[in-house]
This record gives C-alpha cells, sequence and structure tokens, in this order.
C-alpha cells in the first residue's frame, strides 16, 4: 500500500505542561518501526487505556502515543515468514499503547515477537471481547491451577466483577465447574453476574479488611483480583489454607497493609499476573485456551459487549475510570 495514504488515529502528547489528546490523521511513515504492519479491524477498551487518556495516568512511557494495547486485524505487509500477508492476527499487551503506537488507530507496525497467529475457534472481534482482560483473567485462571486450585477446593471470588478481567474470569471458572462468588459495588448488576456464572454476590463492605484481625475466617479456595488496595488486604485474610489469590490490577488503589501471618500460618500463594512481559510461547498458548476449553459460551452476549466507532472513544475513555462500564467495550476501526 502507499506510504503517502492517511488513516486516523487517537493521540496523546505533551508540550510543556499541557497534556493533548487529539485526532490525527497519520501516515504509515509516522508509525514506529517493526517487522509486522497490521490492518487493525478491531481494538479493546481497557482500564490502562483510561490511564493512558489522562496527564497523571503514570502508564505511557514516551509521547507522543497511541493508546490502545490491544489490537486484532489482518497483515498487510511482513519481514517474518511466519506471518504472511492476509494473515489474521491478535496483538494484546506487550508495550503496545504504552511506549509503542497502539491500537486505536487503523494501522499498527508491530515487532514480530507481539504477534499471535489469530487462534482457529475466535474471529477477530471476539478476540477483542477477550482482549487483555480476558487473557489477563485466563492467566490467573491458570496460575491458581498450577498452584493447586481445583474446583473441589471451595469457592473462589472474583473482585471488580463487572469490570473485564472480572466479568471473563466469572465466565471462565463457571464453564470448569468452580463454585464462583463475585464482589461489587453495583446492585444493578447483580444479575448480570449471575447470568455469568456467580452464584453468591459479595457488596463492596463485606470485601473490607478489619484492621484488628490480621487473619478472619477462611472462606476462598482462591481469588482473582483486578482490584487491590484494601480488597487484596481482605482476600489474604480471609483465604483458605493453601489457597491462592492472583492480583492483576490497582482500581481499588496501590498500597497493601497485611501481615506476614496469611503466609505463614495459612501458606497463602499471592501471584502477581503481568500480561505484558509473558513469552510468544506463553500467549499462543494461552490464546489457544481462549479459543477452546476457556471460551466462555456465548462469548459476546454473556460478557456484554458494546461495540463503538473510533469517535466514541473519547467519553468511553472516561467512563471506563468512572466504573461506569460494564463487560467489554470493542472499538470498530473498519469503516
Amino acid at each position: 500500500m502507499a506510504q503517502s495514504q492517511t488513516f486516523r488515529a487517537w493521540m496523546v502528547d505533551r508540550s510543556g505542561n499541557d497534556f493533548l489528546m487529539e485526532w490525527k490523521e497519520l501516515t504509515l511513515e509516522d508509525l514506529p518501526e517493526g517487522d509486522v504492519l497490521v490492518k487493525v479491524e478491531y481494538s479493546g477498551v481497557n482500564y490502562k487505556d483510561g490511564l493512558a487518556s489522562i496527564p497523571h495516568g503514570r502508564v505511557i512511557e514516551s509521547y507522543p502515543m497511541i493508546p490502545g494495547i490491544d489490537l486484532a486485524g489482518q497483515v498487510v505487509q511482513s519481514r517474518d515468514d511466519r506471518f504472511p500477508e492476509g494473515m489474521d492476527v491478535i496483538v494484546a499487551s506487550s508495550q503496545l499503547g504504552v511506549s509503542h503506537y497502539g491500537g486505536f488507530s487503523r494501522y499498527a507496525r508491530v515487532p514480530a515477537d507481539w504477534v499471535v497467529p489469530l487462534p482457529e475457534g475466535l474471529t477477530l472481534k471476539e478476540a477483542m471481547v477477550l482482549g487483555t482482560a480476558g487473557f489477563t483473567a485466563a492467566m490467573s485462571v491458570l496460575r491458581m491451577e498450577e498452584n493447586g486450585l481445583k474446583p473441589d477446593n471451595g469457592p473462589v471470588l472474583v473482585t471488580g466483577a463487572t469490570g473485564g478481567v472480572g466479568s471473563t474470569a466469572i465466565a471462565i471458572l463457571s464453564k470448569k465447574g468452580y463454585t464462583v462468588a463475585a464482589s461489587t459495588g453495583k446492585e444493578e448488576a447483580h444479575e448480570y453476574l449471575r447470568e455469568l456464572g456467580a452464584v453468591e454476590i459479595l457488596g463492596r463492605q463485606e470485601v473490607k479488611p478489619d484492621p484488628s484481625r490480621p487473619l478472619a475466617r477462611a472462606r476462598w479456595a482462591g481469588a482473582v483480583d483486578p482490584v487491590g488496595g484494601d480488597t487484596l488486604s481482605y482476600l489474604l485474610s480471609t483465604t483458605r489454607f493453601g489457597g491462592s489469590v492472583a492480583v492483576s490490577g490497582l482500581t481499588g488503589g496501590t498500597s497493601l497493609s497485611t501481615t506476614v501471618f496469611p503466609f505463614i500460618l495459612r501458606g497463602i500463594n499471592l501471584l502477581g499476573i503481568d500480561s505484558a512481559h509473558v513469552s510468544n510461547e506463553t500467549r499462543r498458548n494461552i490464546w489457544g485456551r481462549l479459543a477452546a476449553d476457556l471460551k466462555p459460551e456465548s462469548l459476546q452476549e454473556r460478557i456484554g459487549t458494546r461495540e463503538i466507532p473510533l469517535e466514541a472513544l473519547p467519553e468511553t475513555l472516561s467512563a471506563i475510570l468512572q466504573g461506569e462500564v460494564r463487560g467489554r467495550t470493542v472499538v470498530k476501526l473498519s469503516e
């Protein structure tokens, strides 16, 4: 395709003390170096993308930047034989949208080691309904199972249950036969969470730690936690002997107040889930599982999917930071 052909992208930049968010008309020459040029069909909207859209989000490593930590589309140019022209591919997380131009653009040029062929069993849109959030949820469940979690061990609690990681984790755990509890501050979402597979729903006040008790009654065989902060403190104090807590987010804050007791008296496993720096082999394996045994039934309907055009992105990024987005939002880049 012609290098001079223009396309639209959503870009953030800093100029002195000013933080700029604007639409840009770019050409392929404006894109960073990379092995594979992808024509983006869909991108997902994540909490991290919301942080990228504010002055003090602390996720952008260099400016200017096109946010968007997920994308799915077709290869249009490639210097790597693994990814021929016309192949459908996924690029999710890595440094996309953080230190390398991301998915809120019609075209993206990326390193080959970030690229995963779209596995059989997923469409491009379904891949973005899952996106980094779904990948993180799957990785959380698999890491807990590697540390001994089984359905007959007891109930698993999912926090931040209406968000992308939480909603997908509930659907995955339910499909695998786990008894799933969900925590949320949104009373209007209870029916949605039951439809995903939660059998018990806890309010926000029920997942607050008791500062006078370093160990509370042991309830959970495991927990998927994209919230952090006080919620993580609660989980550590209420997880059963030998259980695991997989933490992947910070919507509840970055500080953690705990003691050594959950670890030395109950043998709790605190598992950090980082989807940005895993190997390409791990990415392929997890995406393959998400296309097969970990794929939620009736994926788009069950998770709750909203499709928006690129023009609707700014208000969606604001809404996700305010906790007003349920399930997953995908951006359609194609006309």
